[in-house]
């Protein structure tokens, strides 16, 4: 599930042809960067539900699944690129309203907002549990700071994420280009491995005694030097996250075993029996929380571009990014408001649920493999077509699948 997982932030930089020195979007991204970001949004939130889906598929079943998975992953990002070298478009919802008007278009916008939008406030939330605890099942896990510190008002919920996305954030969520997350993306990707590292050493010691980012295909190929290095960096993306997803599913399953939780951090607070085993306990999940703190920024980043373009695109204004009092404006409310959502409302979990197999199934899978069916461009070939057609039925399948299994489990 990873989680996840277009391309708007191009939209709201166009390129002007009348004053190239005015181009917002310098071409000067390198592949290493790219790799990092689409890395970086692939290794979301998802990655600790793994570990009980070894538990319930089995290692070798699960590895096939997070193998298929990245291979139709790489399947559709292939369609897109394909579809946006020959059209005009630069940004997703562009791509996708060459194809089927301003319908498609404001279809995929309003996937993006309302999933990206989702996506950042549970990240919040699973921040305010890590640092301030939160019950589960009955039984009341205390966060981070509340176990070292105890309970007092700059421990709370409110505090810590108010901290969090001041000093963490929103400096990063500031940023003008995707290009310039790269830094902070491979912080978040090496943050994973720590979590892999520390986790495969407890596994083998114990054993011893006894996917999304599609929404952000655009910005990224708008800043390489070379465009056409993008099918290179998602290759190289996908397998870097088909390794921490297989790796982190694998010994967490052989760490805890049938004692899993859906969310492996939850094992993770438990009292360890000596203090090496809590501190090692205590840096696993001070890193998740970081890694969903500088996951943060690049969700944001295309959001804030769609919300641009659905509020802004017809009415004559300069590109987001020149325009100073516009981006500060959109920025800082999105911030505020997912904040605030996540402090109020902090059991959200099944509204959201629901977005990875609705709007969420639709970025990934079920628009790019309608555009190469519609193939407004003549590029698509008969094994393209039958490619998507076999797409969009998995693709319908499993998200209906999730929806009943989500409605039982509500029921």
């Amino acid at each position: 599930m990873s989680n996840s997982i277009s391309e708007f932030a191009t939209t709201l930089l166009p390129r002007s042809t009348e004053n190239p020195q005015q181009d917002p979007i310098p071409q000067n991204g390198s592949i290493s960067g790219a790799v990092f970001n689409i890395s970086t949004t692939m290794v979301g939130a998802g990655i600790m539900a793994i570990p009980a889906t070894m538990k319930v598929l089995g290692i070798i079943p699960g590895l096939i699944v997070i193998v298929f998975v990245a291979v139709i992953t790489d399947l559709t990002v292939e369609f897109m690129l394909r579809c946006t070298t020959s059209g005009k478009a630069v940004t997703y919802a562009g791509m996708v309203g060459e194809s089927f008007g301003w319908r498609g278009s404001l279809a995929v916008k309003l996937c993006v907002i309302t999933t990206n939008l989702g996506v950042l406030i549970v990240f919040f939330i699973i921040l305010g549990d890590v640092l301030c605890g939160n019950e589960y099942e009955g039984t009341i896990h205390l966060g981070i700071l509340q176990q070292w510190f105890g309970i007092h008002w700059w421990t709370c919920r409110t505090f810590a994420l108010l901290v969090v996305a001041l000093v963490i954030m929103l400096p990063l969520v500031m940023l003008r280009r995707v290009d310039s997350l790269k830094y902070s993306s491979a912080l978040s990707i090496l943050l994973a491995l720590v979590f892999v590292v520390i986790c495969s050493s407890m596994a083998v010691t114990a054993l011893s005694s006894g996917f999304g980012f599609h929404v952000n295909v655009h910005p990224i190929r708008a800043e390489l030097v070379k465009p056409s290095d993008m099918s290179s960096a998602v290759r190289i993306s996908l397998l870097i996250s088909v390794s921490i997803y297989f790796a982190i599913g694998f010994f967490g399953y052989l760490l805890f075993g049938d004692s899993i939780m859906p969310d492996v951090l939850v094992n993770f607070d438990q009292n360890s029996d000596s203090s090496f085993g809590r501190l090692l306990d205590n840096i696993i999940r001070i890193s998740y929380a970081l890694h969903l703190a500088l996951v943060f920024p690049m969700l944001n980043y295309s959001l804030r571009a769609n919300i641009d373009e659905l509020l802004f695109s017809n009415k004559n204004k300069p590109p987001l990014a020149l325009d100073t009092p516009r981006f500060v404006r959109i920025t800082l409310v999105l911030l505020a408001f997912t904040y605030l959502v996540a402090v109020a409302i902090p059991n959200v979990w099944y509204f959201f649920q629901f977005l990875g197999s609705t709007t969420i199934v639709c970025l990934s899978f079920i628009f790019p493999a309608a555009i190469i069916l519609r193939d407004m461009h003549g590029i698509s070939k008969t094994r393209d077509k039958v490619m998507a057609i076999v797409v969009i039925i998995l693709a319908v399948a499993t998200s209906g699948i999730a929806i009943w299994t989500n409605l039982n489990v509500i029921s």
